[in-house]
Order: C-alpha cells, then sequence, then structure tokens
C-alpha cells in the first residue's frame, strides 16, 4: 500500500486550484469537464480538490466542512520550503488568512501558519532530516 491522495473537500474547485497556484506555485495537472474534481502538480502525492457537492454524494452528508470563520479542523496541509518567509508573504499576498508568522522552533525549523479560502488550516514550513 502507498499513500496516494489527499482530497480537500472546498467550495469552488477551480477557485482552490487558482488559490494554490497563486499563493504555492503549483500547477494544474487535472480538472474534470464538471469542476467537480480537479488535481494540482505536487510531487509524489496528489494534492486534489472535490467540491461539497461531491462530498455530499460520497458520504451522505456525513462530515464536517471546513469553515474560515470556525477553528480549524484538526488537520493541516504541510506544504517545504527553503524560504518560508517568502512563502509566507507570497501566501498571504495571494489572498491567505495569516494565523502565525514564521518562527524558528527549538529542533531549528522555521514554520508558519495560513489558511485557506475554505478555512483550511496550511503549515509552511522547512526541511527536517529523516
Amino acid at each position: 500500500m502507498k499513500f496516494g491522495y489527499t482530497i480537500v473537500y472546498v467550495s469552488s474547485v477551480k477557485e482552490s486550484l487558482a488559490f494554490y497556484k497563486d499563493a504555492f506555485g503549483f500547477e494544474t495537472c487535472f480538472l474534470h469537464d464538471s469542476d467537480q474534481y480537479g488535481e494540482l502538480e505536487t510531487g509524489v502525492t496528489v494534492l486534489a480538490f472535490a467540491s461539497h457537492a461531491m462530498a455530499e454524494m460520497n458520504l451522505d452528508g456525513r462530515y464536517q466542512k471546513t469553515d474560515l470563520n470556525a477553528a480549524p479542523l484538526g488537520i493541516e496541509l504541510a506544504f517545504v520550503t527553503d524560504d518560508v518567509t517568502s512563502a509566507y508573504a507570497k501566501a498571504i499576498a495571494a489572498g491567505a488568512t495569516p494565523v502565525k508568522e514564521p518562527i524558528k522552533k527549538p529542533w531549528d525549523q522555521v514554520v508558519a501558519y495560513v489558511r485557506d479560502q475554505d478555512g483550511l488550516l496550511i503549515e509552511l514550513c522547512s526541511p527536517i532530516g529523516c
């Protein structure tokens, strides 16, 4: 088994794809003709978006939507970059909501947090070794 996808249910797949390109530089690699599902070029593991309508169909309406006006859900997307400060500024300029400015952690990693237009929590972080 391998980890294949992270699918985020959103208000608008097209708007999410555009936001993630503007804020983080990810290109769209697939958008279904229905605009209900799309994927970004993010490397080995696919980051995809599906509409709330698709979530309703797939999960019989039993899921919790992200909400920018509520506390973030207990999950985040983490994007690794060598320049967290610049990535944070670019994300904010593209419309991300600031949560926490870049800070150096005790383990020498630089970490910042923003939220996307649907309220999903995004960590911007410098790489750490394994």
